[in-house]
């Protein structure tokens, strides 16, 4: 049973998960040979694949977000929107239990993946929650119109750490930062976690499958 409690919902996500699942051993077959590969046919190959957060880290920043009565979230990496249901059903239970407004900021580069992002958008009844914003993160990114109480990093690790320098600023103090897979990528994310240490961040990995990095904006 999900923590988000809510039946239609839980049927889109299972039948979303069940649909990435399926693609993950392709992926990482293929991403194990990436460095062999054209950065254009990479991009090709993963252009209809969800890569879909893991469905107990999704549940997990739901409950992050519900704790921390989240109103203002940004992730960086939205794919098809996967995760992003599961933080805009924090914000809109958030909103139920407290009152008030609350958005997920998403962007993605891909047209095709903003649009069926947008289509499970709809069909879960959570649009009104979600500003999508289509294109380069470098540009999208830049202007948020408030503090920020939570961030996902859940893209092309390259871009994790420009993604997070431009939400910094927006950052409330106690915010809290998800980043996935900084585990079975450590030295990848080596430009990331030192940004972590200068920003004023208190940080740890968690045991989730690849890792999840748990992270806490404790200063300006």
């Amino acid at each position: 049973m999900s923590v988000i409690g809510d039946p239609e919902l839980e049927r889109l996500l299972r039948g979303l998960h069940a649909r990435s699942d399926a693609q993950v051993a392709a992926i990482r077959s293929y991403d194990a040979e990436r460095a062999k590969q054209p950065a254009e046919e990479v991009k090709a190959f993963r252009s209809d694949k969800l890569v879909a957060l893991d469905r107990n880290k999704a549940e997990f920043c739901y409950q992050l977000c519900r704790a921390n009565d989240a109103r203002r979230i940004v992730e960086a990496g939205t794919s098809c929107g996967v995760s992003t249901l599961y933080l805009a059903a924090a914000v809109r239970d958030n909103v139920r239990t407290a009152g008030g407004d609350g958005v997920v900021i998403g962007t993605e580069y891909e047209p095709d993946k903003a649009a069926a992002a947008r289509a499970h958008f709809e069909q879960a009844g959570l649009s009104r929650f979600i500003d999508l914003r289509e294109g380069d993160l470098r540009e999208t990114l830049r202007q948020i119109d408030g503090p920020v109480d939570f961030m996902l990093v859940d893209i092309w690790i390259a871009m994790a750490r420009p993604a997070l320098e431009l939400v910094t600023p927006y950052l409330k103090p106690g915010a809290i930062v998800v980043c996935d897979n900084t585990e079975r990528y450590r030295s990848d994310y080596a430009d990331y976690f030192a940004f972590l240490e200068a920003g004023g961040f208190r940080t740890m990995t968690l045991p989730f499958d690849g890792g999840l990095e748990l992270s806490v904006r404790c200063q300006p």
